[in-house]
């Protein structure tokens, strides 16, 4: 009778020990989603003010056409790409931006243009909001991976479906070539 409540308590435990492994991974799995869906937000965000910019910096810079045609190119080649797999032209567009702005230094009218400014502030912000929100991401990336890797978690994971999840890379040797000229 004893060794039957015991066994009894010891399933009962080992129940409640897997519903908490289960709802432990979820969390880390929906953690990591929505790191990324914030990702995607400020990229949004970001891909909505390069018309903006773009449009602004006409009026001032008559010989630059091509590096605006190029961020207007790499703008599409991002949104294309989309998700983990865009890292490598999400840099390639933050590259070219960030020459962008150096661009003012060649026309002061546009230096001194509030709209341009504000985007310029505006999109200085959202880059570093995108850095954040990938560190972030990769953090939580990490927790769940741990979860699902480390032992007895990995039992439970296995069994329940969980698997490991992707961090976000950039390709360092796609990055490298980034090269606007002016």
């Amino acid at each position: 009778m004893y060794i039957l409540v015991i066994f009894l308590v010891v399933l009962a435990a080992l129940g409640l020990y897997a519903v908490g492994v289960f709802n432990n991974l979820v969390r880390l799995r929906n953690g990591a989603e929505e790191a990324f869906k914030s990702i995607d937000v400020f990229l949004k965000q970001r891909y909505d003010l390069i018309p903006n910019l773009i449009n602004t910096i006409k009026g001032y810079t008559q010989y630059e056409s091509g590096t605006l045609e190029k961020i207007v190119a790499l703008r599409s080649q991002a949104m294309q790409a989309g998700g983990k797999d865009g890292g490598a032209a999400e840099s390639a567009l933050s590259g070219a931006l960030k020459s962008v702005f150096a661009l003012a230094e060649n026309y002061p009218d546009l230096k001194a243009n509030q709209e341009f400014l504000h985007l310029q502030e505006t999109l200085s912000g959202l880059e570093e909001s995108i850095q954040r929100a990938r560190r972030y991401y990769n953090a939580s990336v990490r927790d769940l991976n741990n979860a699902v890797e480390m032992f007895p978690g990995n039992l439970f994971a296995s069994i329940f479906g969980f698997q490991r999840m992707e961090y976000f890379e950039v390709d360092e040797a796609e990055t490298k070539n980034v090269n606007v000229q002016f």
